[in-house]
């Protein structure tokens, strides 16, 4: 059976990582973007990662500039804007597509896992997935879903 743990994902700095390097962890997976109304929800992002990285959450952040523009052309740009401006730790990773013909394979695979509310594809920046400490997408919430509102279903993961 496929997990999330089958997949590698570019780091920021262009470095190819497994994701088996987070197998036995539960992890949260959002398209984010710099310049979205949605922005601010890094800060309710790290305040969970904070929480529960003790815990064992991790966090994986991936520029997404598919809707409206959205997100810096140039990497560095977006890692300093959110650790700047909402004190972002948690990785963020190389931009990726999370709909279309050059969506990450990853974002493909979550989508199949979890479908939205009418369809598949990812409406917007900030959706995001819980992935159990076996690599299994368990939920997946829409942009509007402020991050606290991700706390029960992240607590009965870690209990």
């Amino acid at each position: 059976m496929k997990t999330v743990y089958d997949f590698t994902v570019k780091m920021s700095n262009g470095e190819e990582r497994s994701l088996k390097e987070y197998e036995g962890k539960p992890l949260i997976i959002v398209n984010t973007a710099s310049k979205c109304g949605f922005t601010p929800q890094f800060q309710g992002l790290q305040e969970l990662y904070e929480t529960y990285k003790d815990s064992g959450l991790e966090i994986l952040g991936f520029p997404c500039d598919q809707f409206n523009n959205q997100e810096f052309d140039n990497i560095e740009e977006t890692t300093q804007f959110c650790q700047l401006n909402y004190g972002v730790t948690f990785p963020i990773l190389a931009k990726v597509d999370v709909n279309g013909d050059k969506a990450d394979p990853l974002f493909t695979y979550l989508k199949e896992q979890k479908k939205g509310l009418l369809s598949k594809n990812i409406k917007w920046n900030f959706t995001k997935f819980l992935v159990d400490q076996n690599g299994q997408v368990i939920e997946r919430y829409a942009p509007t879903t402020e991050p606290v509102k991700m706390k029960d279903d992240l607590e009965k993961l870690l209990s």
